[in-house]
């Protein structure tokens, strides 16, 4: 494996700057570790070697003529499929949508290439971002880099699994319920989901407009925070976008690395969601316990807050998610776009013809949610489901100011457990969907989270995630505490180091490779 892909995307943008290394080598690195590693794990669904390339000599071109170039020019990122790229499959993870390119980019690729960053290609997730462990995807699981008998997490399963297999220093993912923070605490990663609206959604195949949020997937915090600022900012063409001016996050990210960095913060541990119930694995709740004590030996103040309408969170999700889901999938209709089924007899009538395609293009996941969504908006039952569910949501928006009152952030578990086994929870809907019960409550408040590694749990040797929460429009906030958490952490347990090492370099597929570890 080259000692490229190993760099995160500061130490490359760095190398790149000082013209040590070309984008043009950055990238075939990466695309040669693609080749030899995604055979098993299957991060991507589209690898677009030729165009990455092409990209990369251009940007090679620019920065020899002396042109000025952005911080992360040359760097190569991996893309989720939920986002709409003009030059690559958008699949969604979904047969009804198989082989389709859209005309143009989601705003933030658009952003990306203005950047001058290299796309690899287009990453695997569950079929329109439902599920939380990458195996909904109508193209085959992804599998965890830490152990292959594994998932990612999911939806942003193979965001995820890209960068912690090193096929990909950076990736972006979407983040509905806990798509990029619960696939990052198990796979050792970064990941964050920022306000809601602070990142544009436009050309994000959509799948629950009030929930879906755009965000970065990393190694580091810094890393995270330089691909946060290219895509961050108002944008015209999304309703819901915030017009704000944005502080660098980068600039609070390395405010965060100073050592007094934690000195006086007041840190909340959210007891409804900290790991005290049931479902949370022990050795999840062990290294939660022994970061606590870490923060506070580290001059933090550690309060414990309480957000009762947080039990009431992961039930008023499975209502709004699905309610807005099934109006959202109304568009795949086999008319205007997508996948076309003619019945199999009798009359080829608009209505039969989008119920073959549907039957066809749909998997069992989506099928699942779009009859539960349709049966909470439909007469006599809206008040009473999706009414309600928003009532609450309310409420737990009101938790999150009360505990914001008395702490600069929240922390808690980025997800219960460890990775769990491929086929483990797939035929179990409601265990899955509790994996998100920690990460839910920031979708619904529309608030920022970011999960971190903390260590790995000690019954089994996997990542540990640790999430911290800020207010509303206090991601740069978050971005500072988060830095200094990694600082704390690394200088505790080498957690950083762990995570750049995952079992995948020690399977057969890598055992002839210079430098496996």
């Amino acid at each position: 494996m080259s000692d490229l892909t190993r760099l995160g995307a500061a130490e490359l943008a760095d190398r790149l700057a000082a013209s040590e290394i070309s984008s043009e080598e950055a990238t075939r690195a990466h695309l040669e570790r693609i080749a030899a590693a995604d055979r098993d794990v299957h991060a991507f669904l589209h690898v677009a070697s030729e165009r990455a390339i092409e990209t990369a000599r251009a940007v090679d071109a620019l920065r020899s003529s002396g042109e000025s170039l952005g911080p992360l020019a040359g760097v190569p990122i991996a893309i989720k499929d939920v986002l709409c790229t003009h030059d690559m499959p958008s699949t969604s993870g979904s047969r009804i949508l198989e082989g389709w390119v859209p005309p143009y980019d989601a705003t933030v690729v658009r952003r990306l290439r203005e950047a001058h960053l290299i796309p690899l290609g287009k990453t695997n997730m569950d079929e329109f971002a439902m599920g939380s462990s990458t195996e909904h995807s109508a193209f085959g699981p992804t599998r965890n880099p830490w152990d292959l008998e594994r998932t990612p997490g999911g939806s942003g399963g193979g965001s995820a699994a890209a960068v912690a297999a090193f096929e990909a220093p950076l990736a972006l993912g979407s983040d509905t319920g806990g798509s990029i923070r619960q696939p990052a605490a198990l796979t050792g990663t970064v990941g964050v989901k920022p306000t809601y609206g602070g990142v544009s959604r436009y050309g994000a195949i959509a799948l629950a407009s009030s929930l879906d949020q755009v965000g970065p997937v990393s190694r580091s915090i810094l890393d995270a925070a330089l691909l946060h600022d290219v895509i961050a900012g108002h944008d015209p063409l999304d309703s819901t976008s915030i017009p704000d001016v944005w502080p660098s996050m980068a600039d609070a990210a390395r405010v965060g690395q100073r050592d007094d960095a934690l000195r006086g913060l007041r840190i909340g541990v959210v007891k409804e969601i900290a790991g005290g119930g049931d479902g949370f694995q022990p050795g999840v709740r062990q290294r939660f316990d022994e970061t606590v004590q870490l923060l506070g030996a580290a001059g933090a103040e550690i309060v414990e807050v309480s957000a009762p309408s947080f039990e009431y969170a992961v039930a008023a999700y499975y209502l709004i998610l699905p309610a807005e889901a099934s109006s959202n999938l109304a568009r795949f209709d086999s008319v205007r776009f997508g996948l076309r089924v003619p019945p199999e007899s009798g009359p080829v009538t608009v209505e039969r013809v989008m119920a073959a395609t549907r039957d066809a293009g749909f998997g069992a996941e989506v099928k699942r949610r779009i009859i539960l969504g349709t049966y909470a908006l439909s007469a006599g039952y809206y008040d009473a489901y999706y009414g309600s569910a928003q009532k609450v949501r309310t409420l737990i928006q009101r938790d999150f100011q009360a505990a914001f009152s008395q702490a600069h952030v929240l922390i808690s578990p980025a997800a219960p457990t460890t990775a769990f086994g491929l086929g483990e929870k797939v035929d179990d809907p409601l265990a899955m969907y509790l994996n998100d019960l920690t990460t839910i409550p920031a979708n619904l408040a529309g608030v920022p989270g970011l999960a971190l590694p903390m260590g790995l749990a000690p019954e089994d040797g996997l990542p540990v995630g640790l999430q911290l929460m800020a207010p509303a429009r206090e991601d740069a906030r978050l971005y500072t505490v988060g830095a200094a958490v990694e600082r704390l952490l690394e200088g505790e347990w080498g957690h950083r180091l762990l995570s750049r090492a995952p079992r995948l370099a020690q399977t057969e597929m890598f055992a002839n490779e210079e430098g496996a570890v």
